[in-house]
């Protein structure tokens, strides 16, 4: 696919990064030299210097043969209007990064006068995937596919843990609800587990299924799934001002701590029913005099990285047992990892993540269609989701005679609103969902999962 990306800067650059990975032909329109010259000798694009609300420079890069613009510049309205002059000079789809709440309330009239494909908040979004992260105070991540009729979870196994070194082929005989293991990350290492694979201290496993077979196995497991009733947030922002609205919808109770008295005054207008504190979040006596100590969840969302990482080890040193950290720069969030910390979110790639992944839904060949792709393990795994369609050949075949391919694991099918997690006896049907596990593989529809 022929795809421009108007904006090199965070979220552009780790787009183009990933696009080009995926053979796409990839063009980055920006004014800045710096950033242009920094994409250039890293990534294999190409480069136009302008307006990326410039017919001319739209034309320039191509986008009457282009197959996808997205724009990602810091202004939402540049973002707009870079989609609306690309619909008109013939892009066949646009996305647009589209930050302000104000405009929230009018996406969808928005989506049909300008003809945006597809809006992303980036805010939103975090605050979307670390209220998920919440509701298993024992997991460090989860997944939703399927309108969240499935669910993916990451657990850390400990010498405690009832799975330290117990063989898979043994822990399948127990009752453990609809559940798969899907994947193991042990070390630098990645690989889907098989029947001989025994769980190691560290590893983390990824736990796939229904959420009420993820809710049985984390009971029978003794992982914590304390529902948070009461909730800290360190930084103001329009994260934080999302999740406390999230939160305080589910009967959590808030608390937001931040530094301009200005923010503060904003927060109690808008969400009136979270206590709002002035002051420093990275103050540890301020912390423990605003009751951190009586907090199940702890979630810092300042402007710094550096600041957000101190304090939330100071949380989890504390005994807290859920915390999360937002963090862009990736090196950082490896490091804290190693001192416990494994909850760390980047608004910036889980804009990419959703953006890649309607990407990779447009980009599908044959009957058989790629409805969502996640990335999970900073890109290393692919979660996906297809349809079958009425010309697979693959349908009413014993999934045991299907020759799928090596690090590619079928996890699960939704059929009629039902999710079956197979075994060998299992087959696929027209029209079931999908959802496939894959290690270094590129897969754009379902015929790549298998050989032969």
């Amino acid at each position: 696919m022929r795809i421009i990306i108007v904006g090199d800067g965070k979220v552009g650059y780790t787009l183009a990064e990933q696009l080009s990975k995926e053979n796409h032909d990839v063009v980055i329109i920006d004014r800045d030299d710096d950033a242009l010259r920094r994409a250039s000798d890293a990534l294999d694009v190409m480069c136009v210097k302008g307006n990326g609300a410039s017919g001319a420079v739209l034309r320039e890069a191509g986008v009457d043969k282009c197959d996808m613009l997205i724009a990602a510049t810091s202004g939402d309205e540049m973002n707009m209007v870079c989609c609306l002059t690309a619909k008109k000079l013939g892009a066949r789809n646009t996305a647009a990064r589209i930050r302000d709440p104000e405009y929230a309330r009018d996406i969808t009239m928005l989506k049909r006068e300008l003809g945006i494909n597809l809006v992303i908040n980036p805010e939103q979004a975090t605050a979307a995937e670390i209220s998920r992260l919440l509701r298993f105070t024992g997991a460090s991540n989860i997944e939703h596919f399927s309108r969240g009729r499935v669910e993916l979870m990451r657990i850390v196994i400990t010498e405690s843990d009832p799975l330290c070194r117990v063989k898979l082929s043994s822990v399948r005989k127990r009752s453990l609800g609809n559940i798969l293991f899907c994947a193991v990350e042990r070390a630098d290492d990645i690989f889907i587990p098989h029947g001989d694979t025994a769980f190691e201290v560290g590893d983390k496993v990824y736990v796939i299924g229904e959420p009420t077979g993820l809710s049985t196995f984390c009971k029978q497991q003794h992982i914590q799934t304390v529902r948070v009733k009461n909730m800290m947030i360190v930084g103001g922002g329009r994260i934080g001002r999302y999740l406390a609205v999230y939160m305080l919808k589910l009967g959590v109770s808030v608390r937001i701590v931040e530094i301009d008295p200005e923010i503060c005054a904003q927060l109690q207008e808008e969400v009136p029913d979270a206590l709002v504190i002035l002051g420093d979040g990275t103050d540890q006596d301020l912390l423990n005099a605003e009751g951190l100590q009586q907090m199940d969840a702890f979630i810092a969302l300042t402007g710094r990285d550096e600041d957000n990482l101190m304090v939330s080890l100071y949380a989890h040193q504390s005994g807290i047992a859920k915390v999360v950290a937002k963090a862009t720069r990736q090196n950082y969030a490896a490091l804290v990892r190693g001192m416990g910390l494994t909850s760390v979110v980047s608004p910036k790639h889980i804009t990419a993540a959703q953006i890649v992944r309607y990407v990779r839904a447009i980009h599908n060949t044959g009957d058989t269609h790629l409805d969502a792709m996640y990335r999970i393990i900073e890109g290393q795994l692919d979660i996906l989701e297809f349809s079958v369609g009425k010309s697979s050949p693959y349908v009413e075949i014993p999934l045991k005679n299907l020759p799928l391919n090596k690090n590619t694991l079928l996890a699960a099918i939704i059929r009629e609103n039902r999710v079956i997690i197979p075994d060998g006896n299992d087959h696929l049907a027209i029209g079931d969902g999908v959802i496939l596990v894959a290690h270094d593989q590129l897969l754009t529809n379902l015929e790549d999962a298998f050989h032969g």
